[in-house]
């Protein structure tokens, strides 16, 4: 953030640093253990008076000199010239904390210079004993740089007590520093054989050629117990934040830690296959691909050793971008342009937007990802993102909950600045509402049935009793919620004292023609019995009925009820319409007369965003639907943040209803007691990548309600004066209530998603109530207390104790109609009249029995042949 940066691009995410420090650290290993190599070779030559083998070490020594001092040499300066130039923050941290360590390196290091000159041009020509001294020199000056350097790199990844006391001794013996010293000594010395296959194999004398190829055999093998002591010890020293985003939270590092166990047994089974007679043009060929091996071994190593430290440079210290642990406060609060040193721009505006989008990826991704880049290419992990609002959501997400990347560091108006770069610049994608069209309103005809005040002597009253109903048409790979929408009744006979009327009727239901179930849309039930145990028919819901029958009646409630209808929104004409009518018809039992019929919607929809950051786009008439891109894109995300295998299970025929391990209510689904309930995983997971968002933005992103889309959820003239924010509360605060009544109930993932997440509508976390979803909701109640006009408009955090006291299940005080048949659906109560597809469409039985939209009971001689002077329905019914 204080210097600038080598914004390299194509080259970029690291992608330079890896290509010359895996070949070097290759080498500089070798250049330690191969000191070694050399002394005891020579010792054995000249005690076994071998000068063939003598003659092998000299030549050796030569290969030795060029790969060590001279490509050694220029590939460590390169690393100093890379780091410097791309990452000078913590470059610059290194030379200052360990100046003096760095200092007796160089001097360890120019005494292996020296002394391997020495080694080398006086081979023959000095005294033996001295010879061998000058080899002791190197050997040692080498093994202290890699121990110099041990200490230094160690405390990247383990800066242990430095981070509380700075001091230089802490931070060089850090908890890695003795477990990567035994590892590294073990594969320096590995690294001997590994290369002296190379000089032996062209050695001409075919004996002695194959005596030095057992000599290095063992020289690569033997050292593997110390590289195998060291690793395991290795990974016991590795913060347990870390091990685990190498074990578990990365795919990509996991892939390469397996590559690494792979390559290190390869390795120990080519070497060993070395010790065999095997032509020599084989040998030749053979020792190069071990070289080969032990560089993507080395490779790997690095990594997984360099993917530990992320989101850090610097281990708890500085974060990868260069940004100091203990500024990001400030960053966040003041902003990422006015705090940084080299940007052009200050702050945001509608001009710069692109401009300073591009300058944050500079500074706060390119250390990482390159773009059409061999290595950490941000395109591919981007492409779905098709809306800056989804992106911008991945960025409010990062370093959260899964802490291999950093937080993004900066302004909401920074953050969307890059997310406008990275779909618009990258992606090239021009953001038009998010990808979501404008719907128009379309009045689609609706006949209103007949009622006559004079003759007909009974009324008809139906309901959905939610008001809106999600549908996940992705049932091929997964069920978010199925098909299942509930329709009740209840059946008044007029009079001066007026009766409900459960016996000796039968009251049937019939969705209007076109909707049937269509055989190409929806085929949850095609393996419902697998999730559900429900053995189902094609066409029968979950609750066994179809989408026309007769509806049983619940005592309970005094109410017919036709429970989970598999009604789809799709009708027959391939359009979408998530206002399906049903006709509901009461009938005399033993005359089998008609006593009234009346309509209502079972409002179902698709229109869920999860397109907006899964991608995909809308799969029925550009508005609604899964299309496979998002269903699959879903699951590969549960999958990597999960660690299961839903993907391959949904591509060899087992897709998941998500309830069948999740908890919920509303199924009546017990699923896997350790796991959150459904409403709370799901909400509180997103609730992450939904913070700070204004009004109902976090809520339309997900359900289908947003004001310029076809379904609109929220048709009630209360979305006039309020949001779905004033009952349900932000996304963090309606998260943050399911989260701790999760907490409270011994859930430990609970916490995880909490830890980032801050109360909003109420004062703090400790103030939100918890509660159970679908049991324990909003009341309406809490706003219109004594049933008076609401004094306020916020429901949050008073919750109804059980499910009967929920609005949907609540009668009046005399225990006779239920709420919903008077007032209309929940989401929907009357007045209802923003549907876009009519504004009669949820006021059908207003208009057939009072001529307005206004509540049931607006005129109480719908029901009450005669003006009842008391309030039996509850306080204040007159009033209407």
């Amino acid at each position: 953030m204080n210097y600038p940066v080598w914004n390299l691009t194509t080259y970029g995410g690291g992608f330079l640093i890896a290509l010359v420090a895996i070949v070097h650290v290759l080498v500089a290993h070798f250049a330690v253990g191969g000191g070694l190599y050399l002394i005891m070779l020579e010792k054995r030559a000249y005690r076994d008076n071998d000068s063939g083998l003598l003659d092998y070490v000299k030549k050796h020594s030569k290969f030795f000199l060029l790969v060590s001092m001279v490509f050694g040499g220029l590939t460590g300066v390169g690393i100093w010239w890379t780091i410097a130039l791309l990452n000078p923050a913590a470059t610059s941290v290194l030379i200052h904390t360990f100046v003096f360590g760095w200092a007796a390196e160089w001097v360890f290091f120019l005494t292996e210079i020296i002394s391997l000159f020495i080694y080398f041009y006086t081979f023959g020509k000095m005294n033996r004993k001295n010879h061998i001294i000058i080899g002791w020199i190197y050997f040692i000056s080498a093994w202290m740089s890699l121990f110099l350097i041990n200490g230094i790199i160690g405390y990247m990844l383990t800066p242990g007590a430095w981070l509380e006391n700075q001091n230089f001794w802490s931070g060089f013996f850090n908890p890695s520093f003795w477990p990567s010293l035994v590892f590294r000594t073990g594969i320096s010395l590995t690294l001997c054989g590994v290369f002296g296959f190379i000089t032996a194999a062209f050695v001409k004398n075919e004996v002695l050629r194959q005596k030095i190829m057992r000599t290095c055999a063992a020289w690569a093998g033997i050292p593997f117990v110390l590289m195998i002591v060291g690793g395991w010890w290795y990974l016991k020293a590795i913060p347990e934040p870390a091990i685990t985003n190498i074990l578990e939270k990365s795919p990509v590092t996991t892939d390469y830690f397996i590559l690494l166990a792979w390559t290190m047994a390869i390795l120990f089974i080519v070497s060993m296959v070395m010790v065999i007679r095997l032509p020599n043009s084989f040998q030749r060929v053979l020792s190069f691909v071990i070289v080969g091996i032990a560089l993507v071994y080395f490779g790997a190593f690095e990594f997984v050793r360099e993917a530990g430290r992320h989101p850090y440079i610097i281990y708890n210290h500085m974060y990868a971008n260069q940004v100091y642990v203990k500024d990001v406060p400030d960053v966040q609060k003041a902003g990422f342009l006015p705090s940084a040193k080299w940007t052009e721009h200050q702050q945001v505006t509608d001009a710069n937007l692109l401009a300073v989008g591009h300058d944050l990826f500079k500074f706060q991704c390119s250390a990482c990802h390159s773009i059409d880049g061999v290595l950490n290419d941000i395109k591919p992990l981007v492409k779905k993102y098709d809306s800056v609002f989804g992106m911008d959501s991945k960025l409010d997400g990062l370093g959260k909950l899964n802490q291999y990347m950093p937080n993004f560091m900066g302004t909401r108006e920074e953050r969307w600045a890059l997310a406008n770069y990275i779909v618009s610049s990258l992606n090239q994608v021009d953001d038009l509402n998010m990808g979501n069209p404008v719907v128009e309103a379309k009045e689609l005809p609706v006949t209103i049935p007949p009622f006559n005040k004079e003759t007909d002597e009974y009324v008809l009253l139906a309901w959905n009793n939610l008001g809106m109903h999600c549908v996940s048409d992705s049932d091929p790979f997964w069920i978010l919620l199925p098909p299942a929408n509930d329709i009740y009744a209840q059946l008044v006979k007029r009079g001066d004292s007026p009766e409900i009327i459960t016996e000796g009727v039968e009251i049937s239901y019939q969705v209007q023609e076109g909707f049937e179930y269509p055989e190409n849309q929806v085929r949850f039930w095609e393996f419902a019995d697998k999730l559900l145990g429900a053995n189902l028919a094609p066409g029968v819901g979950i609750g066994g009925l179809k989408v026309s029958g007769v509806m049983k009646l619940e005592e309970d409630h005094r109410a017919f009820t036709a429970p989970f209808l598999p009604v789809v929104p799709y009708p027959a004409d391939g359009s979408f319409n998530p206002y399906p009518i049903f006709t509901i018809t009461a009938k005399d039992k033993e005359t089998g007369k008609v006593l009234m019929t009346t309509k209502t919607v079972a409002p179902t929809s698709t229109e869920m965003g999860c397109k907006n950051c899964h991608g995909g786009g809308w799969k029925v008439a550009g508005v609604a639907g899964f299309t496979d891109e998002t269903s699959l894109d879903v699951l590969a995300a549960h999958d990597k943040n999960s660690g299961t295998n839903l993907v391959e299970r949904a591509k060899n025929g087992e897709p998941m209803l998500c309830q069948s391990c999740h908890a919920d209510p509303v199924l009546g689904t017990k699923g896997n007691p350790e796991l959150l309930n459904f409403p709370a995983a799901i909400h509180g997971w997103h609730a992450n990548f939904l913070t700070d968002r204004e009004g109902m933005q976090a809520c339309v992103a997900c359900h289908p309600s947003r004001p310029d889309g076809p379904t609109q959820c929220f048709r009630s003239h209360h979305s006039e004066f309020m949001d779905c924010t004033n009952c349900h509360g932000t996304m963090e605060d309606h998260s943050l209530s399911l989260l701790k009544g999760e907490l409270e109930a011994g859930k430990k993932g609970a916490a995880r998603l909490m830890e980032n997440l801050r109360a909003r509508t109420v004062d703090s976390v400790a103030d939100i109530n918890p509660r159970t979803p679908w049991i324990n909701e909003p009341d309406c109640l809490n706003c219109h207390e004594d049933f008076e006009m609401g004094s306020t408009v916020d429901a949050f955090n008073t919750w109804t104790e059980g499910a009967d006291g929920l609005y949907r299940n609540r009668h009046d005080q005399m225990e006779a109609m239920m709420c919903e048949a008077c007032h209309g659906s929940t989401h929907a109560v009357y007045p209802a009249t923003l549907n876009k597809l009519g504004a009669n469409r949820d006021s059908i039985q207003p208009l057939q029995y009072q001529g307005n939209d206004r509540p049931i009971g607006n005129d109480c001689t719908v029901c009450h042949t005669v003006q009842p002077e008391f309030e039996g329905h509850h306080p204040n019914s007159l009033r209407l």
